[in-house]
């Protein structure tokens, strides 16, 4: 079978892989969609992030859904011709992070397309793939395959969601909207934020974030002064989710922060300055969101259910033989807000 291998940075190939029988408790699922995270584009463009570097040839991609081929012994909810998505975190379940209720911080972790680790875990842009069984997440019949893809980064967001506390009747700031902002801003309607005003500096993913019920998208590029309107009384907004990575982007929304505020960190970025007094005097709470745990299944089945829509954030969908065509196109954000892959 074949697979999107990354061999350096803007050496994306299309090659043969190997197909892995399943062992005991493990599946083979054929995949049909994936989705291109920023990550993804990080080791497209630059081979990795931050200290993170491709060593050896990977197969990318984290956000999969797919069919299941072939069930291993010892499976028996899952049969094949069952449509599922994949989580992509497959966490150790024997170290104190894991046994103390902290998945996502697993010492042990093996993540679907990541070069964290040597051998590198390799990903999920392939024509099937092994996992372990509990990395399986039935669909409902009417999720479409693109639409179960989404589940990984919907996922992210659900665990940011519960970093951030309670969010019914909160004013919430976003700060970033490419895809996890726009993500995010849906799962704060969802758990009814009273108003969500989402922020970029470009115009393209705020013309989208305009279709997903928010009430106010502002272009700080085109209107540096606009959020001031919120700064009235030491400042109104209740939540932060700053998506966006950039220290300028979270240093500039503390002013409109109301005092004890949340802010929840979900951008990667370098390192900046961080206005530690107004963080004291305004006594506001930053904290850390990392990847997810038990909200894979709960992104899945809302979903199913229908309570969150994804369709307005998926731009196209391209054949895997065009993955460098998708990358770039990815790569645009004036042009793409969530590019998949069909497989």
């Amino acid at each position: 079978m074949r697979g999107v291998v990354i061999h350096a940075p803007r050496d994306l190939r299309i090659e043969e892989v190997p197909i892995v029988p399943p062992a005991p408790l493990e599946v083979r699922v054929r995949i049909e969609a994936g989705g291109i995270c920023g990550s993804d584009l990080h080791y497209y463009r630059h081979g990795g992030f931050g200290t993170v570097r491709i060593r050896e040839p990977m197969a990318l991609g984290h956000e999969v859904a797919g069919v299941i081929e072939e069930v291993g012994a010892g499976v028996s909810h899952l049969v094949p011709g069952m449509r599922v998505a994949v989580n992509p975190s497959r966490p150790c379940n024997a170290c104190r992070f894991c046994l103390g209720g902290q998945r996502n911080q697993c010492l042990d972790m093996r993540f679907l397309g990541s070069a964290m680790r040597f051998p590198h875990v390799q990903g999920g842009f392939r024509q099937s793939l092994t996992v372990d069984a509990a990395q399986a997440v039935p669909l409902s019949d009417t999720l479409s395959m693109a639409e179960a893809a989404m589940a990984e980064p919907l996922a992210v967001c659900l665990h940011a969601a519960s970093r951030a506390g309670n969010l019914l009747g909160a004013r919430v700031l976003i700060t970033g909207c490419g895809p996890i902002g726009a993500l995010a801003a849906l799962v704060a309607r969802h758990a009814g934020a009273a108003e969500i005003i989402v922020t970029d500096v470009a115009a393209a993913p705020l013309v989208v974030a305009e279709r997903l019920g928010i009430t106010r998208a502002v272009n700080v590029a085109e209107e540096p002064e606009a959020l001031s309107v919120y700064a009235r009384d030491k400042g109104t907004i209740d939540v932060l989710f700053e998506a966006s990575g950039s220290a300028a982007a979270l240093a500039g929304a503390l002013d409109v922060m109301r005092p004890g505020g949340v802010i929840v960190q979900l951008g990667l970025g370098g390192d900046g300055a961080l206005p530690i007094n107004v963080l004291v005097a305004k006594e506001l709470q930053l904290r850390g969101t990392f990847r997810f745990d038990r909200e894979f299944e709960l992104a899945v089945a809302l979903l199913g259910g229908g309570a969150i829509d994804v369709k307005p954030l998926l731009t196209a969908i391209l054949p895997f033989e065009r993955a460098t065509e998708a990358f770039e196109l990815a790569s645009d954000r004036n042009q793409a807000m969530k590019v998949q892959l069909a497989f």
